[in-house]
């Protein structure tokens, strides 16, 4: 199948044999044409599964083919969770739109608010948001959706998991006219809060579901070790990083503080390595995306911020320094490898803080995962046992009845104290009493 066959306009096609990209994916093969005869969409796919081109590419041939409902407001809004992600949404979309007049802006948080109203004013056709910024620029009236023709969500789930109900609502409301379609895209659709947002979004949408949430990606070999401390961890990693079959690698911790700390250990190793986190300017954010992307660096250290958004062939090996709190969250996780039918390597590393995270790994993918070990490196910790249910005693298969308290005895009255008699005067006579006076006739 080429993406013709799905009625992409023969300029597109042409953008993307320069990329290299000749036949359209399973989520593409299914999205595009539906998307392009009018309909809603909500739909599930894996992470590296190639969604991104499944919405932008109808979104791009309705921007070239179609008359526009509005000359200011945007055609095509695209919401993304994070900065990451919509910045490479964003850059997907000027390779698609090279060479013509349509013109994309980009809204992210951390950047300047007043240079961005004044882009505004440019008329853009595309604009690519996190629900943050794009919230406050509805705010204050510096953006209109009135004209919207095509409201894009790109992963759903992960926007509202981040907290932004409130947002999605409002950009609902603004952008709520007949003639707009709505895209819906989800690492799952068994999300309780996607599912009830979808009612409110979509009208009578076309649900395409090519792959469960907790999927095993079949071209990303998963393996576990045991660790016992800190220290043990930091020895793993390193053997893990300094082997010869690794290119690129991003290494995901559980805090801010970690990525600066192990990015030190490494460089001090002799590994060329950076640390991305949630706290750094975009500016900086992008800078060092953009330097891991031309692969100026080895190793790029982050937290979750990173987990979806990072779509570069040449990270070969993932490793999770510390497991993720959510389950799905290894999915993406571990998706930032084995991408566009390359193999990749999922590296996890299991202390005594990570076992509960580890069983709802386990519980969520309902397989067995393996553990393996390092030579000269293996730990004593084998794992936390489960805590047993308390079972109450039994007697002749009978419960045993709750011991009767013993009613407490009732204190005695106190026999009322017999009146003190007048006392003797000093002599042993009684004491004289005052004689009543006679009543008077």
């Amino acid at each position: 199948m080429h993406f013709t066959d799905l009625g992409i306009d023969n300029r597109l096609e042409t953008q993307l044999a320069h990329q290299g990209i000749t036949q359209p994916t399973d989520i593409q093969a299914h999205a595009v044409p539906t998307a392009l005869a009018g309909h809603d969409i909500f739909a599930q796919s894996k992470t590296g599964s190639g969604k991104t081109l499944a919405f932008l590419l109808p979104a791009v041939q309705r921007v070239m083919k179609q008359k526009a409902l509005s000359k200011r407001d945007p055609r095509v809004l695209i919401v993304a969770p994070t900065r990451e992600l919509a910045t490479q949404v964003f850059t997907q979309l000027r390779l698609l739109i090279a060479g013509t007049n349509i013109k994309a802006l980009k809204i992210l948080g951390g950047e300047n608010f007043n240079d961005q109203i004044k882009a505004l004013r440019n008329d853009p056709h595309f604009v690519v948001a996190t629900p943050g910024r794009l919230a406050d620029h509805l705010t204050q009236r510096s953006l209109q959706l009135s004209g919207l023709e095509l409201l894009i969500f790109d992963e759903a789930d992960r926007i509202l998991d981040l907290g932004f109900t409130e947002q999605l609502k409002m950009i609902n409301e603004l952008a709520n006219h007949r003639l707009r379609q709505t895209l819906l895209f989800s690492a799952t659709l068994d999300h309780a809060q996607v599912d009830a947002l979808s009612r409110n979004l979509l009208k009578k949408p076309k649900q395409i579901m090519l792959s469960a949430a907790n999927e095993q990606h079949s071209d990303i070999k998963q393996s576990l070790y045991l660790a016992d401390y800190l220290d043990h961890k930091e020895a793993l990693l390193a053997h893990f990083v300094k082997q010869d079959d690794v290119g690129q690698c991003i290494i995901f911790t559980a805090t801010r503080a970690d990525t600066a700390r192990l990015s030190e250990l490494l460089n001090s190793k002799g590994l060329k390595a950076q640390a991305l986190a949630g706290d750094l300017t975009q500016s900086k954010r992008l800078d060092i995306m953009d330097a891991f992307s031309r692969e100026n660096f080895k190793v790029l250290i982050t937290t979750d911020v990173a987990s979806r958004g990072l779509d570069l062939l040449s990270v070969t090996h993932v490793i999770n320094f510390d497991l993720p709190k959510h389950a799905e969250e290894y999915v993406h996780r571990i998706g930032r490898t084995g991408r566009a039918g390359f193999k990749g390597t999922a590296i996890s590393l299991v202390g005594p803080k990570d076992w509960p995270s580890y069983k709802a790994i386990k519980s969520f993918l309902n397989d067995e995962l393996e553990f393996h070990t390092v030579e000269g490196l293996t730990g004593k910790f084998k794992g936390l046992r489960d805590k047993k249910p308390q079972v109450q005693n039994k007697v002749n298969d009978k419960v045993k009845p709750k011991a009767k308290a013993t009613p407490k005895r009732k204190a005695k009255p106190k026999k009322p104290q017999a009146p003190i008699k007048a006392p003797l005067n000093i002599d042993g006579d009684a004491p004289m009493r005052r004689r009543k006076k006679p009543e008077q006739e």
